[in-house]
């Protein structure tokens, strides 16, 4: 089958609401301002964006945000046709603190995990290159049950797995029931991103780059990424060892939501672009820095290519 869909993002979509007031808590934070949100539906906009085909599998619901959410995926070429509109359920918010650091957040969860096996085709699948999701879309059924059958599948189908595992206790409160599902879906080997932060919230203390390689590849996955925010990135490989590179400079930090999802579109389009494991870690973090100068989505009227030193 032709592969006409480059990435195939499948999980969360939702509102976020972004404090205006910088590094103020949400007990403090008067105003917020709307932006589309959710970790995979950023990949895909960041995505399409670069100049892939890029769809979004997720549910909302039918009401006014939805429809902005749909309206906002449209404008940035996202392919929406498996985007489900619920009736009687409210799309998903986050209300999130702006912050040169890790923000404070406070989630509403109504429509987001109602992903169904039907919005996954066989068909869809296998016009697919990368299959990808999060730790968080997977935190409740039906979304987890759809999403690891589907990853079976694509598995099966030829398509490269990924996962942002975004772990987090306020979305995900049983940290046995989050290990036993991801070590089901790394069984299909996919490409790994994980931050410091994610690491401490899913062990619940601080571990070892030694022990997080060790314990992710382990579960099956050949390539396990660790962002380690001011302190560089760190990407282990079981057949070409390790790699560690230092942070890019950045000025003028205006905010950090998002800068993993950027960094991850990154590096998920330079393994498109079959780049080595080294510049895909150049692309990504050039790809970070760019939207940690920026509010909200990725900048307009620039060349990416020119801008990532794509050949």
């Amino acid at each position: 089958m032709e592969k006409t869909i480059d990435i195939l993002c499948v999980g969360e979509v939702l509102i976020d609401f972004i404090g205006h007031e910088v590094n103020t808590s949400i007990n403090r934070t008067k105003d917020y301002h709307r932006f589309l949100g959710g970790s995979p539906t950023n990949v895909a906009v960041n995505a399409s964006r670069l100049g892939l085909k890029s769809a979004l599998i997720a549910t909302c619901g039918q009401d006014g945000l939805g429809e902005y959410i749909v309206r906002k995926l449209k404008e940035n070429n996202v392919i929406t046709t498996q985007v489900n509109k619920l009736e009687g359920v409210p799309t998903s918010i986050i209300l999130v603190s702006k912050s040169s650091g890790t923000p404070d957040f406070i989630p509403y969860r109504e429509a987001d995990y109602q992903i169904a096996q039907s919005q996954i085709t066989d068909e869809l699948l296998g016009s697919a290159k990368i299959f990808h999701t999060t730790c968080f879309a997977l935190s409740k059924n039906p979304a987890r049950t759809t999403i690891l059958e589907s990853a079976k599948k694509a598995k099966e189908l030829g398509l490269q797995t990924s996962i942002d595992i975004n772990f987090s206790e306020r979305i995900w409160s049983d940290r046995e029931e989050a290990k036993n599902v991801l070590k089901d879906y790394l069984a299909t080997n996919p490409l790994v991103k994980l931050s410091e932060d994610d690491c401490y919230r899913l062990f619940a203390e601080s571990k070892t780059e030694d022990f997080i390689f060790e314990y992710f590849h382990g579960l099956g996955a050949a390539t396990v990424c660790l962002t380690k925010g001011k302190d560089g990135v760190v990407l282990s490989n079981t057949d070409f060892g390790m790699f560690y590179q230092k942070a890019l400079p950045v000025e003028d930090i205006k905010d950090t939501t998002g800068a993993g999802d950027a960094f991850w579109t990154g590096f998920l389009y330079a393994q498109l672009e079959q780049k080595n494991l080294e510049e895909s870690i150049t692309i990504a973090q050039k790809l970070a820095v760019l939207k940690l100068q920026n509010v909200g989505r990725l900048p307009e009227n620039i060349n990416f290519r020119d801008y990532l030193n794509i050949e």
